[in-house]
């Protein structure tokens, strides 16, 4: 075990925020990277349009539902330990995902780097919590671990399309292995031992019925399309869902150890802030499924070509990122992430009013509109969470910023996918008629696989279908807008209504620097944040 000095701490912090942001970077990039890849993985793995979404909300589902319970443990065992297993344990996913023959084995791939990540992303935000004392400072290195939360996300599919463009689609993987070993060595350098000193007992329990009530309510989302709606089967699994998440709460609520106190929701400043953050990425990664698709079955670009044009998306997050923490504590977090909200639900909304016909720079405009609106909320709404906790439980309240995010965003791909889904397979139909029945039932599958189809068939049928299937796609995507800007809407007001505008705080002062904050939201105690050794 290493012993270090505060001021030995002090004194790498910013070594040690380079390892968490690469580490963060890489787990980050890969809940978008996928993306691009869809259409490659329906022609190479003949994957439908809900095993392309279980390819994406794998990942995400896995790591949502063990974010909480790994955060915890990285309060009681040292976070610098699981932010280092998870990293070995996302590496040895991506490898098997790189080698995988069909999409079931991918899927499942993905849930061993979804644990990973689950590992490794509370680690980061709480380790920067705890090495960063200062208040101005602290806000400063949030606001940089937002910008690379949000910059990975944009940059995934410009990577990917780069990557498939000259390798293989297993590359997409593979490209985290040399990135992971490179942190894993650093973080034994730089990333200082921490963990909460009064650490609370596991909740396996809690564990279990947040993730089966989870699983269950998305399972029910996804395969709704094909099972119907109001079908026995969907609306079954849904209840299942519903009673266990239900379960959940009431059993969370009497524990004495719960994997996360639920009265922290009592905090406006916390519970608003972390229903914003659910919103923007459910709005974000359901938009970013189909735009991603948008732009290589009906504009007709190949992989780098769609990549290269997310990277406008990319730019624009990183450059109002910073600006929107020092805006924040100019004018208040309220008005900086209502505005963030309001100006991503005018994006959707200009999507949502997208053709067949509908050329890039209109989309470009769209897609800036809503990154400029990402990198607005992101770190005001992160520094509000992790602002009103203490910092001993740091970890719990990394892990829940964390589940929203990674909630939101496998919540966006079932609702938002199969909402399109369900509408692309009405308006197909009529194109149908003279197909044969076997290749019919493929091309309702996805929009990759009857673009696909129809370009191998006889002009006569092929040209009809490619058409049909490309205005079916837009009529679906344009449907499925709606939800994300009543998604995005809906953040907003409930930002503008219950998120305070600013913390009020006080600092102790030893050195002539800030060592110690009690801060108060609503007249509700914070916690201390002190300098102290660790261990």
């Amino acid at each position: 075990m290493r012993y270090l000095t505060s001021e030995q701490i002090y004194s790498r912090r910013w070594a040690t925020l380079a390892v968490l942001v690469l580490s963060l970077l890489v787990i980050v990039v890969d809940t978008s990277i996928v993306n691009v890849a869809l259409p490659t993985l329906v022609r190479q793995l003949h994957a439908s349009t809900a095993s392309l979404q279980w390819v994406t909300d794998a990942y995400t589902l896995a790591m949502a539902g063990l974010l909480l319970s790994l955060g915890t443990l990285g309060d009681r065992i040292g976070r610098h330990r699981t932010l280092a297993g998870g990293l070995v344990v996302f590496g040895l996913g991506s490898a098997l995902a790189a080698m995988s023959g069909t999409a079931t084995e991918l899927i499942v791939s993905r849930v061993v780097m979804g644990a990973g990540a689950a590992a490794i992303m509370p680690s980061t935000l709480s380790i920067l919590t705890n090495v960063f004392t200062v208040p101005a400072e602290r806000a400063k290195a949030i606001a940089m671990w937002s910008a690379v939360s949000g910059l990975g996300v944009a940059i995934g599919p410009t990577l990917g399309g780069w990557l498939l463009e000259h390798f293989g689609w297993g590359s997409i993987f593979t490209v985290n292995l040399p990135i992971v070993a490179v942190a894993l060595v650093a973080g034994r350098l730089f990333v200082p031992p921490s963990k909460n000193p009064q650490p609370k007992a596991a909740d396996p329990v809690g564990v279990a019925l947040s993730m089966a009530g989870v699983v269950a309510a998305v399972y029910a989302i996804i395969e709704a399309p094909s099972s119907g709606w109001l079908s026995a089967r969907t609306l079954g699994i849904a209840a299942a869902g519903v009673v266990l998440l239900t379960t959940w709460v009431l059993f969370e609520l009497r524990s004495s150890h719960p994997m996360v106190d639920l009265r922290l929701f009592r905090n406006a400043r916390f519970s608003a802030a972390s229903f914003s953050v659910t919103m923007v990425f459910l709005a974000l990664f359901g938009w970013l499924f189909l735009f991603t698709q948008q732009l290589q079955f009906v504009l007709g670009y190949d992989t780098l070509q769609a990549g290269v044009r997310a990277l406008p998306f990319a730019f624009t997050i990183g450059a109002v990122s910073q600006p929107a923490a020092r805006m924040a504590a100019r004018v208040g977090t309220k008005a900086v992430v209502t505005a963030g909200l309001a100006s991503m639900a005018l994006g959707f909304g200009l999507m949502a009013g997208s053709t067949a016909h509908t050329t890039y720079p209109f989309l470009l405009v769209a897609s800036i509109v809503i990154a400029a609106g990402m990198g607005l909320a992101m770190a005001p709404a992160t520094e509000s969470i992790m602002g009103a906790l203490p910092r001993e439980q740091a970890g719990v309240g990394s892990a829940v910023n964390d589940t929203t995010r990674s909630l939101g965003g496998a919540l966006g791909v079932a609702v938002i996918g199969s909402v399109a889904a369900s509408v692309f397979n009405t308006h197909i139909q009529p194109a149908l008629a003279h197909v044969p029945a076997p290749f019919a039932a493929q091309a309702k599958s996805s929009v990759g696989a009857a673009v696909t189809i129809g370009q191998r068939a006889p002009a006569a049928i092929g040209h009809v279908l490619v058409d049909a299937a490309r205005q079916a796609f837009i009529t679906g995507s344009d449907q499925a807008m709606v939800v994300a800007v009543a998604a995005a809407l809906l953040g907003a007001v409930v930002a503008a209504l219950f998120l305070p505008s600013r913390a009020t705080s006080t600092g102790l002062v030893v050195n002539g620097r800030v060592v110690s904050e009690i801060g108060t939201a609503n007249g509700a105690e914070l916690g201390a944040i002190e300098v102290a050794e660790v261990a």
